[in-house]
């Protein structure tokens, strides 16, 4: 078992959550709250009455939690095309696009065991903008941190209210990282010479950019849909029913765009994350490996 890239994954993951969490935070206000239109508008709304703080709100169970996230994730990709590439016996080559695309799906439906409470709290605290700055007359918000949050859902909804939302949780990241890992390999076979067997580190990066980008084009209808199953019924009446109802009743009201509406954040926010996070992954897996003189980029994940 390829123990590195559990390790490594974890790592990469929580740095990948510092960077994009300002922009998660747009994305989840524009797809669950109608007073902000647009990227724009929520941001300086954010802003103005929050301060730089309010798009930080609920950061630190994320970070805690996107590291057992990422550490599933890389490491059951890996030893899944480990696993794949053993049943099809030695000296058969690398592994193949298709073994490629279902270790990705493997890989992102392994992780919505650990990854649904932790995205249920981040949602819910993202979501609170009963903050302003300098006013005492704001509404007191219903949850005070995360773990505050965290046994608030326990004891209002039971344990299974973690995991609201965790069914187009899978249906988002099953194919989302299916088709990132996909993409990534795919784009550093493009890159690298045909005098190199590894691409450079920009052909990394750039890979690691486009393959997030492609990813969140493929899970941004059901990350909308993720995100109003969460935090239905917070504060309010619960407006969905279920999975099926919650679609039904947004593509009613507000049309079938709407589960495109946050595309174009998402993939400003998936293009320097997945830089960090592929690069800090595949230097940290190099190190673990075989120490300082083993990174080196990667032979498009495969090896």
């Amino acid at each position: 078992m390829h123990i590195a890239d559990f390790v490594s994954g974890s790592f990469a993951g929580a740095c990948g959550v510092a960077v994009g969490y300002p922009l998660d935070t747009v994305k989840v206000r524009i797809q669950t709250q109608k007073q902000f239109t647009g990227i724009w508008q929520c941001t300086v709304a954010t802003f103005s009455k929050e301060g730089v703080h309010g798009f930080f709100r609920g950061m630190s169970f994320p970070i805690t939690t996107i590291s057992l996230t990422s550490s599933v994730v890389f490491g059951t990709y890996r030893n899944c095309l480990q696993c794949l590439s053993q049943a099809r016996g030695a000296g058969c080559g690398p592994n193949t696009k298709q073994e490629v695309f279902l270790s990705g799906l493997v890989a992102g439906v392994a992780q919505i065991s650990v990854m649904s409470p932790g995205d249920i709290v981040k949602t819910r605290l993202q979501c609170q903008t009963q903050f302003k700055r300098g006013a005492s007359n704001i509404p007191k918000p219903k949850y005070q941190g995360p773990v505050h949050c965290l046994l608030s859902i326990v004891k209002e909804e039971g344990f299974m209210g973690l995991y609201r939302g965790a069914l187009p949780l899978m249906l988002r990241d099953g194919p989302s990282y299916a088709i990132f890992f996909l993409t990534f390999t795919t784009v550093c076979e493009w890159l690298t010479d045909s005098s190199k067997k590894r691409p450079d580190w920009s052909g990394v990066m750039l890979a690691g950019g486009i393959a997030g980008m492609a990813g969140w084009t493929v899970g941004t209808p059901m990350d909308v849909i993720k995100a109003r199953l969460q935090v239905d019924g917070a504060r309010e009446t619960k407006q969905y029913k279920g999975f099926f109802h919650c679609i039904r009743e947004t593509a009613r009201t507000e049309g079938a765009g709407v589960f495109f509406k946050s595309l174009g954040i998402n993939c400003l926010r998936a293009f320097p994350v997945n830089m960090v996070v592929l690069v800090i992954y595949e230097v940290l897996t190099g190190f673990l490996r075989g120490g300082p003189n083993a990174v080196e980029p990667p032979r498009f994940g495969l090896d």
